[in-house]
């Protein structure tokens, strides 16, 4: 019995010292999972410090990639916009003599083959565009009303006796469906500019109002230029009135039919040809 008791006893010694040191093994294990996760946590803060770096280099570049891009496109545009003259005297930006040569891809051949500068070619592309959007057609009703396009512009050229009484520079009832159909086509293309001009036979004038062949034609000009904008709503910026008195004739004026086609209104339409041509590459 007493041998069984100590024998007891020296299992339970036993036991206690592979607990003990089981758990003095536990607890290095522990300590060195601690110290790991420690530096494993240590080595994430780094990496997150270094990836903010990165992210924050990445974004710089992209601003400065970003900012070369918009500079370059800038200098691109600026270059396109930047006005040349050829030999031929004719002024036209790069982006122009492009939409040009769009243009002219559509032009008949034959006329295309007469073009010998610059200015030909532009002439025959601003002539094909023209007639492509402005319908001038209504306004050809009488051998008192004539329209002729001559290299970049359209003239059309109106009898004194169907917008004026004679030496008078008052319209008359009869100019509202002649100016509405003219205001039609200068408001149908927002690049255009447009010159009235006043006309008049050699007969020399002088009344209280008028004071010269010269007031007469600029007096006219100006009535046109009025009713078109105050009438019929062609916007004022795109108006230009002048006067040439009887110095630029048709005919001579040794007989009533000559002083008759000397006294006119000449409106000439005048396209803004970077504009002009901007507008045709977009319809």
């Amino acid at each position: 019995m007493k041998k069984t008791a100590i024998s007891v006893f020296a299992f339970i010694i036993l036991a206690s010292c592979v607990s003990k040191k089981k758990y003095v093994a536990l607890e290095q294990e522990k300590g060195e999972v601690v110290s790991e996760l420690t530096k494993t946590k240590v080595e994430k803060e780094e990496l997150e410090a270094k990836f903010a770096k990165i992210e924050a280099r990445v974004s710089d570049y992209n601003a400065k990639i970003n900012s070369l891009v918009a500079d370059n496109e800038g200098l691109q545009i600026e270059n396109d916009s930047k006005l040349d003259i050829s030999p031929d005297g004719t002024v036209a930006s790069k982006l122009t003599k492009q939409q040009m040569r769009n243009t002219l891809t559509k032009v008949d051949s034959y006329k295309l083959s007469q073009a010998k500068t610059l200015k030909d070619s532009m002439n025959l592309a601003v002539e094909y565009s023209l007639n492509r959007v402005i319908d001038t057609s209504s306004l050809n009703e009488d051998e008192d009303i004539s329209v002729n396009i001559n290299e970049t512009v359209v003239m059309i050229s109106i009898s004194d006796k169907m917008l004026f009484n004679t030496g008078s520079y008052r319209l008359s009832n009869k100019a509202n469906g002649i100016l509405q159909k003219l205001a039609d086509v200068i408001n149908s293309e927002p690049s255009i500019d447009v010159m009235v001009e006043g006309h008049t036979d050699a007969r020399s004038i002088s009344t209280a109002k008028v004071s010269d062949n010269w007031d007469l034609s600029v007096l006219r000009a100006t009535s046109v230029v009025r009713k078109l904008q105050n009438s019929f709503g062609v916007a004022p910026e795109k108006l230009i009135a002048s006067g040439r008195s009887s110095y630029q004739p048709l005919t001579d004026n040794d007989s009533r039919e000559g002083r008759s086609k000397n006294r006119r209104t000449r409106i000439i339409l005048l396209p803004n040809i970077d504009k002009f041509f901007a507008l045709m590459a977009s319809n």
